[in-house]
């Protein structure tokens, strides 16, 4: 039998799911049951999006560097708000101790030989989560700026089907509190380049949570090796015809990250690109 999670119960719709949503799932998961009566019958009343939490393969790929500091919370914390999600740390040559750390986590830890940057991280962790029988992806960065809590609702529009992709925004939540330099100097002159470059018009750039259904993941091959990958992701949903949806995150600011600088790498690497 299958256990359902402590959460289960908030998900419970008082007027049952719509048959379709039954036979949508049913299929998906037909060879856990005898037959659909069975199915029916343990799961009545259940929302879609509840009844795919239970059966779902949720990976959550971490690229990192040099984050002996953070790596050991970030972990741990994404294990205690997602206990069902498999999660993947991809070590980018860390030179400290990244690496050992995520270890002894007990997570799936895999390693660059050589630094490569954070977008060949994140197709290391979506080419060993696609493998492994991910049904979704979850990106998410090892400083701690991101939060696990948020996680659930950028997975709820691409399991219910309205989304083939989910981008965080900070700008879609007031609480967020960005600093001054960081959002005029940085963020917004990056979120023009990317409608220009693009074509999507975003309330936020180079935000690293985000999630993909498979299908997606499959279809976005990350060539930019490092910081242009965000806008490279944006570009290749354009060009691919994907759905996607912003949802509202919130971004605890710890440390700057990004510097004004590393935005006219940016710009010299897509455009090189677009060149060749």
């Amino acid at each position: 039998m299958v256990k359902f999670p402590k959460n289960f119960n908030a998900y419970i719709c008082s007027d049952g799911l719509q048959t379709r949503f039954y036979e949508k799932l049913f299929k998906k998961f037909s060879s856990k049951f005898e037959n659909f009566a069975e199915f029916i019958q343990l799961h009545n009343g259940a929302t879609y999006y509840a009844v795919s939490l239970i059966y779902m393969r949720i990976f959550i790929i971490i690229p990192a560097f040099n984050e002996e500091k953070n790596i050991t919370a970030v972990i741990n914390n994404l294990k205690n708000i997602m206990p069902r999600a498999e999660l993947a740390l991809i070590d980018d040559c860390s030179q400290d101790s990244t690496f050992q750390f995520a270890q002894k986590t007990g997570i799936a830890v895999l390693r660059h030989i050589v630094n490569r940057g954070q977008g060949a991280a994140l197709q290391t962790g979506n080419d060993y989560a696609l493998k492994n029988g991910a049904d979704i992806i979850v990106h998410f960065d090892a400083d701690g700026q991101h939060r696990a809590e948020d996680i659930d609702r950028l997975i709820e529009p691409i399991m219910l089907g309205s989304a083939d992709a989910a981008l965080g925004s900070r700008f879609l939540d007031d609480s967020n509190k960005i600093p001054f330099t960081k959002k005029y100097f940085i963020l917004k002159p990056a979120i023009i380049f990317n409608r220009l470059f693009t074509g999507l018009k975003l309330s936020d750039a180079h935000n690293g949570l985000r999630v993909f259904s498979a299908d997606a993941a499959r279809k976005i091959r990350i060539t930019q090796d490092r910081m242009a990958h965000a806008t490279e992701i944006i570009s290749e949903i354009k060009k691919r015809g994907l759905k996607y949806k912003e949802v509202p995150i919130k971004i605890i600011y710890n440390k700057y990250g990004q510097k004004f600088f590393d935005g006219f790498v940016i710009i010299k690497d897509l455009i090189f690109k677009k060149i060749l």
